[in-house]
């Protein structure tokens, strides 16, 4: 009996000993200042923000890492902040074990630039507009005319496919858009114009084009051309 009061003391003392150093390492834990931010911007090949950009959003957000407390720190609002830069898509905030406030960035994704009358601007892989940046210039498709109607949904699908498909975003390099909606494109190395008529039976056009492409070429054939027209889902017309 006596044996047994003396074994529960003794766990008694260790659970007691254990909370009294949870607490105060939580304690401690909270009352440390954050340390020197560790900032990742991913696709660091196109360089739109810097981490100079990121450390001042993240010193306009709590004041610096040097003056407050992990208690203190409120995560969500911090991504929150960084969020609403126009050049950046989201962000991931957290404190690693070692103090460090970690900060990932996802850059926006431009897809297309746009040339208007009193300005220029990408639109991004969502369809929303998204400024220049002073620090690189993406390699996207130029479009250039009436952009009234080029929201669209159909339009943004099409800018996408040019952006996913390796063959077309090294080749399509510029689309002019006249005021009913059908484009014109233009292929990087040759001089012809591709008539891709309105944003219908994007797919197929583009099927197309690809097929064209590879016999022609082997042909030498593609300097000799003025237009290629793929408003005929069924074939290719060219003029020379």
């Amino acid at each position: 009996m006596r044996k047994n009061w003396f074994i529960n003391i003794q766990l008694i003392a260790i659970l007691g000993l254990v909370v009294f150093l949870y607490s105060f390492t939580s304690k401690r834990n909270e009352n440390r200042k954050i340390g020197k931010p560790a900032i990742e911007i991913l696709d660091a090949n196109n360089p739109f923000i810097t981490s100079e950009m990121v450390n001042k959003l993240l010193i306009e957000s709590f004041g610096g890492t040097s003056t407050i407390r992990k208690e203190k720190l409120d995560l969500k609002n911090i991504e929150q902040t960084i969020n609403k830069h126009s050049l950046i898509d989201h962000s991931e905030v957290y404190v690693s074990v070692d103090g460090k406030l970690k900060t990932v960035i996802t850059q926006k994704t431009p897809i297309a630039r746009v040339f208007d009358e009193n300005s220029s601007f990408y639109i991004d892989y969502k369809g929303n507009r998204m400024p220049l940046s002073q620090n690189f210039s993406a390699r996207v498709p130029l479009v250039y005319g009436d952009m009234n109607n080029t929201y669209s949904k159909n339009f943004v699908s099409l800018l996408q496919m040019v952006h996913k498909d390796d063959f077309l975003k090294k080749n399509i390099i510029g689309m002019t858009i006249s005021a009913d909606g059908s484009i014109v494109m233009k292929n990087r190395n040759y001089g012809y114009d591709i008539i891709f008529g309105r944003t219908i039976h994007m797919e197929r056009k583009f099927n197309n084009y690809k097929a064209f492409f590879q016999k022609a070429v082997q042909d030498t054939l593609l300097d000799s051309y003025k237009t290629i027209n793929l408003k005929f889902t069924k074939q290719v017309v060219c003029t020379k």
